[in-house]
């Protein structure tokens, strides 16, 4: 039975949504995949921090934060350590980073994810800044210090990208890579399609908990982008910075340019993309128009998908949930059960 205690930094939707998970499906884990998850510590900026080497029940840090907002109503022998103490000083086996995420400076998860892989605990994360800025440094850090990071889930969630790209299809030969990779600028864009103006469709958006009250780093593509360079990175061999992405948002977009692809057979999206270029890998995020015959024009919604054209197999297309809570915690789960299996051999 591979056991690991986990360390939580950050108790948001994503943190809550893994021990839900937990909570409901530990048992199935321990039986059918000799996987047995216990959460022994959480440190949260806001929700605050505590930590009990017997372990923390899952069901009851949600019922407490669902009811007070806090964990303070969590017994536990120990309180109030920041995220680098909670880190260093606890017997966790897997640092679990969940903090806020940060496209221009990657901080403080990169210092959470060094301190973790330093002191020879495994990491997985669903940050998309460490990765998209510092990955090939953390992973040879973590090769030197033989733990392994996990990062399924900075991509599309807890739809099995990375993975399907790396383990299945690498040896097809990958040649080009485009996808839907922002969930919010998709939800736009369908409403715009339905009619509505920019506006109108960013303030659904909001309502419905797909857009930030500051939407920029989705609907000008920085989110798109840092996705497109933890592709490339990871699936290309690239070696690229955000600065090295061809990026336009959407709010350029009017409903007469909606209206004009419409009338062409056409729908807009915003693709990132990624590319083979005499040799060099050629990346970009912006407003595309794509025949409606496309496989990722008829993706509407806040759903993902990406396209994989390789040389054996041709295009090969991936559809499922980008974001969620308990999508996103499902990803978490994905790279626990990788690390299972490969510690296992």
């Amino acid at each position: 039975m591979g056991t690991y205690r986990l360390a939580l930094i950050g108790f948001g939707n994503v943190g809550q949504g893994l021990s839900q998970i937990i909570s409901e499906r530990g048992g199935l884990f321990k039986q059918a995949f000799n996987l047995d998850l216990q959460i022994v510590a959480v440190s949260d900026l806001i929700k605050g921090s505590l930590y009990d080497p017997g372990g923390l029940n899952p069901a009851t840090l949600l019922e407490v934060v669902r009811s007070t907002g806090g964990l303070d109503g969590v017994a536990a022998p120990e309180r109030g350590w920041d995220a680098l103490r909670t880190i260093g000083e606890t017997d966790a086996d897997v640092v679990v980073e969940l903090s806020y995420t940060d496209l221009k400076t990657g901080q403080p998860a990169i210092n959470h994810l060094r301190r973790a892989i330093e002191a020879g605990k495994h990491v997985v994360t669903t940050n998309k800044g460490p990765i998209a800025l510092r990955y090939p440094e953390l992973k040879a850090l973590a090769d030197a210090h033989r733990v392994e990071i996990g990062v399924e889930g900075t991509v599309m969630s807890g739809t099995p990208t990375l993975r399907l790209g790396a383990d299945f299809l690498a040896a097809a030969g990958i040649k080009r890579i485009q996808g839907i990779i922002n969930g919010t600028t998709n939800y736009i864009l369908t409403q715009m399609e339905a009619g509505e103006s920019y506006p109108a469709a960013l303030a659904e958006a909001q309502a419905s908990g797909y857009a930030e009250a500051d939407p920029t780093g989705d609907v000008e593509g920085f989110d798109a982008a840092g996705k497109v360079v933890i592709l490339a990175n990871l699936l290309m061999g690239a070696s690229l910075s955000m600065a090295d992405v061809d990026r336009t948002g959407i709010t350029g977009l009017t409903p007469e340019d909606i209206r004009a692809a419409r009338d062409e057979g056409e729908r807009w999206k915003l693709i990132g993309k990624l590319e083979v270029v005499d040799g060099v890998v050629a990346a970009s995020v912006r407003p595309t128009r794509l025949s409606t015959a496309h496989p990722l024009a008829s993706v509407g919604g806040a759903t993902n998908a990406i396209t994989y054209t390789t040389d054996l197999l041709g295009d090969v297309t991936v559809i499922g949930p980008g974001a969620g809570r308990l999508e996103t915690g499902y990803a978490l789960i994905s790279d626990l059960l990788a690390i299972n299996r490969k510690l296992s051999r």
